[in-house]
């Protein structure tokens, strides 16, 4: 008879984007293991929205620890735990550490850590989509038999748990309907610039689809007003949120939206899995191949994303967006 799989650690330590897909291999690992104690360890930029998440009992946010002093409490402390098993989502030289440093005997492993119980070992894991791997990684470890590995075959994250019952919304005061809006992602990594669309280009998508009819709202870091401020030279009305809005109120604002376009970054994969109508621009820096998000969405490729028109984005954005 099978041992019973009581304590379980999920390990998933960054970036976003790649948490946010995780949250689909997160959700079979809570389906499969339904009486289980299950932890999360992460780091703190997640640790609202991995406390908001049902599929956890407990989240842990020191998964990188930076000294030796932090290694070995960490490494104590999940010694003392007994854990059962470990899922590794995050499958990194980090997360191999934390295997290697629990030896002689680890608990038992699902990942690619050299020597781990349950090794993931197809070799063009490299080469799939992040939710065919992870749904491939939990079927070598025998929780997904039929897991859907096929590309573009496996189930996306679903957001549903972030986002306000019909019961919790308030109705709009003196029963005036809103304009309904566009959620503008212009930003994304500082040091990969090279990810991000002009942000006078989508001042002049803005433009037309205010034009249209519909409000724009912009959101991201504090460091990326000054990407809202060119947006709403073109747009000056364009609602500019960049540095007010967690992960929750991004997911909230995307559920909402009759449309998102944005660079492929975080943020843009938080609001794409609420179902949003999304565009989501891709350059060489990335490949939508292994990471794009899934749903409702347009991926747009174009090596150098200056290079790539308004009016490709639009004619995207037309086809997604009820007819007039």
């Amino acid at each position: 008879m099978a041992r019973e799989i009581k304590k379980i650690l999920v390990i998933k330590l960054s970036a976003l984007g790649d948490f946010v897909l995780a949250l689909a291999a997160m959700k079979k690992i809570r389906q499969v293991h339904k009486r289980a104690h299950i932890t999360l360890l992460t780091t703190p930029p997640f640790e609202g929205l991995a406390k908001a998440c049902p599929y956890f009992n407990a989240v842990e946010t020191d998964g990188r620890p930076s000294g030796l002093g932090e290694w070995m409490a960490l490494r104590k402390r999940i010694k003392a735990a007994r854990y059962d098993r470990v899922y590794d989502l995050q499958t990194s030289a980090q997360s191999a550490r934390i295997f290697h440093m629990l030896a002689p005997f680890p608990p038992e492993w699902s990942g690619i850590a050299a020597g781990c119980a349950l090794p993931h070992k197809n070799p063009d894991r490299n080469h799939m989509h992040t939710l065919e791997r992870q749904a491939d990684q939990l079927k070598y470890a025998g929780i997904w038999p039929d897991a859907p590995t096929e590309p573009g075959a496996a189930p996306g994250p679903d957001l549903s748990w972030v986002l306000p019952k019909p019961s919790q919304l308030r109705p709009v005061p003196g029963g005036v309907r809103r304009r309904p809006y566009a959620l503008f992602i212009p930003g994304g990594s500082a040091h990969r610039l090279d990810k991000r669309w002009p942000a006078e280009r989508y001042g002049q998508l803005g433009k037309m689809l205010s034009e249209r009819g519909y409000d724009i709202v912009i959101i991201g870091g504090l460091q990326e007003s000054a990407l809202a401020r060119q947006i709403q030279r073109y747009v000056g009305q364009a609602r500019d949120l960049t540095g007010r809005t967690d992960f929750a109120k991004v997911a909230m604002l995307g559920a909402k939206a009759a449309l998102v376009v944005g660079n492929d970054t975080g943020p843009l994969h938080l609001a794409a899995a609420t179902g949003a109508p999304t565009v989501v621009m891709f350059s060489s820096a990335s490949d939508p191949e292994l990471a794009a998000p899934r749903g409702h969405v347009t991926v747009l490729r174009a090596d150098n994303l200056a290079e790539l028109p308004v009016s490709a984005v639009l004619q995207a954005a037309n086809a997604l967006l009820p007819a007039a």
